[in-house]
């Protein structure tokens, strides 16, 4: 069914609208939780709060990309799931290798600090990627914001692995020069 059809669902509160998207949605869903989690019970769980979050967010909210919109709600319920279960301890989920590799080139910061500058960190993420080849920003948003691992983006891109790894090792050090010329590290 088309993206449309199924917001339209969303808005005259058809409870075929969780059908419909849970049949062309599922799979992404729980691969985005899954590489976050490393479990399946727990990924189930974030895909159906995915759910309904989003039937209680359509309406008044009108998704432009319903994929992108679902992808959002779980990855986020994800990471606070993840935090929730693993705030002592790190495991070995892609979430936590993608952290590990990204946390040199963002500090971490002052909590209060972190929060009132967020929006502008973002912003200059954003602009930083704008920069990047087509190829490299797909890898990089592939490893850091969807969580797969390097042999997923490897055989997706049909390269090696060493290439991404090396790929992404040199993105990491621009974006960390990009960032202290920003003035945030």
């Amino acid at each position: 069914m088309e993206d449309e059809k199924i917001i339209s669902l969303y808005w005259e509160r058809k409870e075929t609208a969780i059908t419909e998207t849970d049949k062309k949605y599922r799979a992404y869903l729980h691969k985005i939780s899954y590489n976050i989690l490393v479990n399946p019970e727990d990924s189930e769980e974030c895909v159906n709060d995915t759910y309904l979050k989003a039937w209680n967010s359509i309406p008044p909210h009108r998704p432009a990309v319903l994929s992108a919109f679902l992808g959002k709600i779980t990855r986020r319920l994800s990471i606070d799931r993840f935090r929730r279960s693993h705030s002592s301890k790190r495991n070995a989920s892609q979430y936590a290798a993608a952290l590990e590799e990204l946390e040199h080139s963002i500090s971490a910061g002052d909590q209060t600090l972190r929060e009132v500058e967020l929006h502008i960190l973002t912003e200059a993420i954003q602009t930083f990627l704008r920069s990047l080849s087509y190829e490299t920003r797909c890898m990089f948003v592939c490893r850091y914001y969807f969580m797969d691992s390097i042999r997923e983006i490897a055989a997706y891109y049909g390269t090696s692995e060493s290439k991404i790894k090396s790929t992404l090792h040199r993105t990491r050090i621009r974006l960390k020069k990009y960032l202290e010329q920003e003035g945030y590290i």
